[in-house]
């Protein structure tokens, strides 16, 4: 296959770019069809790594008003109504949904994903369910699984029991969600747990952390710490961190020495954080966000997830990375013409690294063509304009394809 004239990310020369068992062989300025290559007349338009959703969760996804709709908007109660919804879960229930979201989530773009699972019940059936639909859609997205305790380690009945038998299970990651436990010695308690589960079964770390407007929530101190102290450093990711949104400068100060130090992801969930976040506020109003901006420039690596897509925690959702892209933007008040640009890194590249995964990401000769080409010439104008995904294409073959829509309109037509 042979892709031509091309502007990858974001480039003004024009490139070919050519595919051959599945890999990038050759980029160049104009490159030679041979006999019988199959050609996309790239025409100008924006070539990208695919789309990375680096937290989302699959088992609750399409559930929204299933008993109830979380009319609150707060983070608690979403738990609370997911705890009943997962009374009634089965594989089929939990592999129906999962496939079709990931197959809305392959629509635009997005070709690798991590999701947290629920391993807070007994028969952990949506993990069972997760690991057979990792195999099915592996032929067009590559999909990460994290034993996640939604209802904690310690303050749910053998959390820890139920932990060690995910990981012996199969799953890519450890989950942690210290805000959760009952105390704060819990909460410090399950993270030694969780760093040494994941040293134990060679897993990566990924921690919902702080996830809470409240400024004594310091998970993310112990959590850095453990990436640092047992080398384990950016196979460590910290999801939310919401928390750092109420702490003093004084403090945030300090923190960032530990967060550059210790090599740790972060991943900000913009639609669902601002969703939840600030509910026991008045005026003034959190936002509920983690420090994107102030991350970003002090060179932590900082990724975008879409985290729920339609189910008790956000009643909303279309699988598009653009969408928590664009509000996390607004949020992070990161809109300078270069930031903008430069953005798609948020939900590419560092999500990749956050999910470990460079060793086979990225548009390089010799690595897996996994790309998508943008309905725009960049990334300014695909994000402001919401562009289409005109072709998807995983391990050199194409996976979706989208004809733009034709939109005709009719002005003075009484003139």
């Amino acid at each position: 296959m042979l892709i031509q004239q091309v502007s990858i990310e974001n480039s003004e020369t024009l490139k070919d770019v050519r595919i051959e068992d599945g890999k990038f062989v050759e980029i160049a300025n104009h490159i030679t069809p041979k006999e019988s290559e199959g050609l996309i007349d790239g025409c100008g338009k924006l070539l990208l790594p695919p789309f990375v959703d680096p937290h989302v969760h699959l088992d609750a996804t399409l559930t929204a008003g299933d008993p109830e709709w979380n009319q609150s908007g707060t983070l608690f109660d979403g738990i609370r109504i997911w705890s009943e919804r997962k009374k009634k879960l089965t594989v089929e229930d939990v592999k129906k949904r999962a496939i079709q979201t990931l197959n809305k989530q392959a629509s635009h773009g997005t070709q690798f994903v991590r999701s947290h699972v629920d391993v807070t019940d007994p028969d952990l059936t949506a993990l069972k369910a997760l690991l057979e639909v990792r195999d099915e859609v592996k032929d067009f997205i590559e999909l990460q699984i994290v034993a996640f305790p939604q209802e904690g380690i310690l303050s749910f009945p053998h959390g820890k029991e139920l932990m060690t038998k995910a990981a012996e299970m199969g799953v890519d990651v450890i989950g942690g969600i210290p805000h959760f436990e009952f105390n704060r010695e819990y909460g410090v308690e399950s993270l030694h747990f969780v760093s040494d589960l994941a040293e134990k079964y060679d897993k990566l770390i990924d921690v919902h952390c702080d996830e809470i407007d409240d400024p004594a929530a310091r998970g993310l101190e112990t959590l850095a710490t453990l990436a640092y102290e047992t080398g384990m450093r950016d196979k460590v990711t910290a999801s939310h961190t919401t928390a750092m949104g109420s702490y003093n400068d004084a403090y945030a100060y300090k923190l960032f020495r530990l967060l550059k130090m210790s090599g740790i992801n972060m991943i900000a969930n913009p639609l669902v954080n601002t969703f939840l976040g600030g509910r026991f506020d008045t005026y003034p109003k959190r936002r509920g966000m983690t420090r994107v901006k102030e991350l970003t420039e002090d060179g932590i690596n900082v990724a975008f997830g879409e985290d729920d897509i339609k189910d008790p925690w956000y009643p909303m959702g279309d699988g598009n990375m653009l969408d928590p892209l664009h509000l996390g933007l607004h949020v992070a008040q990161t809109m300078g013409y270069d930031q903008i640009m430069n953005s798609y890194k948020y939900v590419t590249q560092n999500g990749a690294r956050a999910m470990h995964v460079l060793d086979h990401y990225g548009i390089e000769v010799g690595k897996q063509a996994n790309c998508i080409i943008l309905n725009r010439g960049n990334f300014y104008d695909a994000l402001n304009e919401r562009a289409e995904v005109l072709y998807a294409i995983h391990h050199g073959i194409v996976t979706v394809k989208t004809q733009p829509q034709e939109v005709k309109t009719y002005f003075d037509q009484n003139k």
